[in-house]
């Protein structure tokens, strides 16, 4: 009662600055009423194919990188489970997109907010017999509801950050029952097992299958995907491409100055940026004209005139869906949102791709990820702006030096794959009897 009680005040509190969010802000503004209100009878009946006697599954993915990850566990799961409908849903509008692209829109939805009514509703009318969170966005109504309504929930791909581990533990009063009702937590790493039972999960639902992230990269620079794009950038050998992806405010500038410098003494040096969020595309377009270059934008712009990448022009990326095909192209690689305080991005497709990777020091959202790199000497952490010169400086200076770190950062992705295998164990293991599998 008590946690009722404090977390729809908090709701309530927070409620309309929610709805303005949902309503004005770029990555929020779509699906409001899915969002708001939960899915209509209509809307599931849609998702379902009008086949209410199937059993369906409701896989939860919040954006991009969790989409990614489910794209490597859909296809298997489907195969396991051929008569069991999966749908899935999304919270941002670049999620939603991707997902369309990758499943077909047909099954894809926006997740309600944490509304209890919303949530509710959502479950009433999706009546799904199993309910799958990718690595965990912590809605407390969403798994409550889906105990409630007697629905397991497993949370795949589980990581949990010291950080967040300690924020949650300080709650426990409020938050431990919300742990205790996962019914499984695969998880990326031993620390996160610790973490998540720390929490309140009980031993006997946590396993360990490894990063589905490793099996969902496959880095390799033949394929169509990647070559394509090589010729619409114009690369010719002689150019070294640096990609510096997922940006985040204050990381394109630091880019730009870096590209400044090192351009002088190095000219087949050519720059990619690829901003994290699409509402900042304009802005980043116009700080690389402000810094004096050209851009060479990929949503407005056909291939490079002429085929010819020159050094004063710096292409930017401003679709969704590409970074993974992107860092394909790139020799050298900086993974952002970790110069500031944002916790880092994924480093394993850059890696897979045998580029020499680069990150900054708040890599906590992929903490074992990170440190598991630096430790096969597979990667290299810049502290600031003057470390990340020196070393993509030495990169330049050195390419055998670059060449091997990539490739030990390919070789070290390559050892870690089997997590899908893994995950599907485990599920196997413990799906529902609603969901008949003729494999178990």
């Amino acid at each position: 009662m008590l946690f009722n009680f404090v977390y729809a005040l908090l709701l309530l509190i927070a409620s309309p600055l929610v709805i303005y969010r949902a309503l004005r802000h770029g990555r929020y503004r779509r699906g409001v009423k899915q969002k708001l209100l939960g899915l209509s009878k209509q809307q599931a009946n849609h998702l379902r194919q009008s086949s209410s006697q199937r059993p369906l599954v409701w896989m939860h993915a919040v954006s991009v990188g969790e989409i990614n990850v489910l794209a490597a566990l859909v296809p298997r799961l489907e195969q396991m489970l051929p008569e069991t409908l999966i749908v899935i849903s999304t919270s941002t509008d670049t999620g939603y997109d991707l997902a369309c692209q990758r499943f077909g829109a047909e099954r894809v939805f926006f997740c309600p907010l944490d509304f209890s009514w919303a949530v509710k509703r959502t479950f009433k009318n999706l009546d799904p017999a199993l309910f799958v969170l990718t690595e965990l966005e912590l809605w407390p109504n969403l798994i409550r509801q889906s105990r409630q309504a007697k629905v397991p929930c497993v949370v795949i791909n589980a990581r949990l950050s010291d950080r967040s581990c300690q924020g949650y533990c300080k709650a426990k009063a409020l938050l431990g029952s919300v742990f205790g009702s996962l019914s499984m937590v695969l998880c990326q790493d031993e620390t996160s097992a610790n973490n998540f039972q720390q929490c309140g999960v009980p031993t006997e639902r946590l396993s360990v299958t490894g990063s589905l992230k490793f099996d969902g990269v496959t880095g390799s620079r033949d394929s169509e995907s990647v070559c394509s794009r090589v010729d619409w950038a114009g690369k010719q050998n002689e150019h070294i491409a640096w990609l510096v992806g997922s940006t985040q405010p204050d990381e394109e500038a630091m880019a730009l100055r870096i590209y400044s410098d090192l351009r002088k003494r190095h000219a087949g040096l050519r720059l990619i940026l690829v901003p994290r969020h699409p509402e900042r595309f304009g802005a980043v377009a116009n700080l690389i004209e402000h810094q004096g270059f050209a851009v060479h934008r990929r949503s407005q712009q056909t291939e490079m005139p002429g085929g010819q990448w020159s050094g004063e022009t710096v292409i930017l990326i401003d679709t969704i869906g590409e970074l993974s095909h992107w860092w394909g192209v790139a020799d050298l690689a900086t993974v952002g949102g970790s110069f500031g305080d944002r916790g880092g991005q994924n480093m394993l497709e850059p890696a897979s791709y045998g580029c020499a990777v680069t990150f900054g020091p708040d890599t906590r959202n992929f903490k074992d990820i990170a440190n598991r790199l630096i430790h096969q000497q597979a990667a290299i952490r810049c502290q600031d702006e003057t470390e990340l010169l020196q070393t993509i400086g030495q990169f330049l200076n050195d390419p055998p030096m670059a060449g091997a770190l990539g490739k030990r950062a390919q070789q070290f992705v390559q050892s870690q794959r089997g997590a899908s295998e893994a995950t599907m164990t485990a599920l196997r293991q413990r799906l529902p009897d609603t969901l008949e599998s003729p494999t178990r």
